[in-house]
């Protein structure tokens, strides 16, 4: 199995929580698999465990990735770390695949000089974030990482940090005065595909906003979004 390919022209493309168009998603081997392809970037979602620490997951539970009904943040980091997570097969065939910390993510996007897009999933408190931003600031990384959330209080918080760090808001369809609010806050775009016009684009760009979308797996439809202009695309198998 390999990746389709795509003219990407001027777009930059993310892989979605690793390449998990190939391989179990958010796991290392995501990663490295996303890390040895022509990807600008990689994306992950990051959650609080129950005793203070990170994990790397979408989901707020393991039941779609392990079939194990254990919570995240309900859950020690030793515990995540013990699940074994099922292969694209559903098979758990293969020990290396477990659940990531942000360490490890942040190591494999340094080492393969891969742009960093951390999905904030928890509501995070200010110290939270602030020990976030020292994993990359340890690995003097953190001039390569996008933050991203649907709670908008997290993307507050690091501009409060960090004011001129790269920062996406996720949603999925467009509401009153979102533009402008975004505009003002300077905090660009991460949006559901299907809520995209190419007069939406070209508004966001005249707000001197950077747009980014999910999750596009259709050839024909990132060829559109790229005529379009876009300057990211987030996808799962496209290439």
């Amino acid at each position: 199995m390999d990746t389709v390919k795509v003219e990407k022209k001027n777009t930059l493309f993310i892989a979605h929580r690793g390449l998990s168009g190939i391989e179990t998603e958010n796991t290392n081997s995501a990663f490295v698999a996303a890390a040895n392809r022509s990807y600008y970037g990689i994306e992950t979602d990051v959650r609080r465990t129950a005793d203070g620490h990170f994990a790397i997951s979408h989901d707020a539970d393991l039941l779609r990735v392990a079939g194990v009904d254990l919570k995240v943040e309900e859950a020690t980091l030793d515990e995540l770390l013990s699940v074994v997570l099922l292969d694209r097969d559903k098979t758990k065939s293969r020990e290396d695949l477990k659940i990531s910390v942000p360490e490890n993510y942040i190591s494999i996007c340094k080492r393969y000089s891969k742009h960093c897009v951390m999905e904030l999933k928890s509501d995070f408190t200010h110290k939270e974030l602030e020990s976030i931003i020292e994993m990359f600031r340890k690995e003097e990384y953190l001039e390569n990482v996008t933050f991203i959330s649907f709670k908008y209080s997290n993307l507050l918080k690091i501009r409060e940090i960090l004011p001129h760090q790269s920062a996406q808001f996720l949603f999925s369809d467009f509401e009153e005065g979102l533009i402008e609010r975004l505009s003002e806050d300077k905090i660009d775009v991460d949006v559901y595909y299907k809520a995209l016009t190419e007069d939406i684009v070209n508004r966001l760009h005249q707000k001197g906003l950077k747009v980014n979308c999910w999750t596009v797996d259709k050839k024909e439809r990132a060829d559109e979004l790229i005529g379009w202009g876009l300057d990211y695309i987030t996808t799962n198998i496209l290439e």
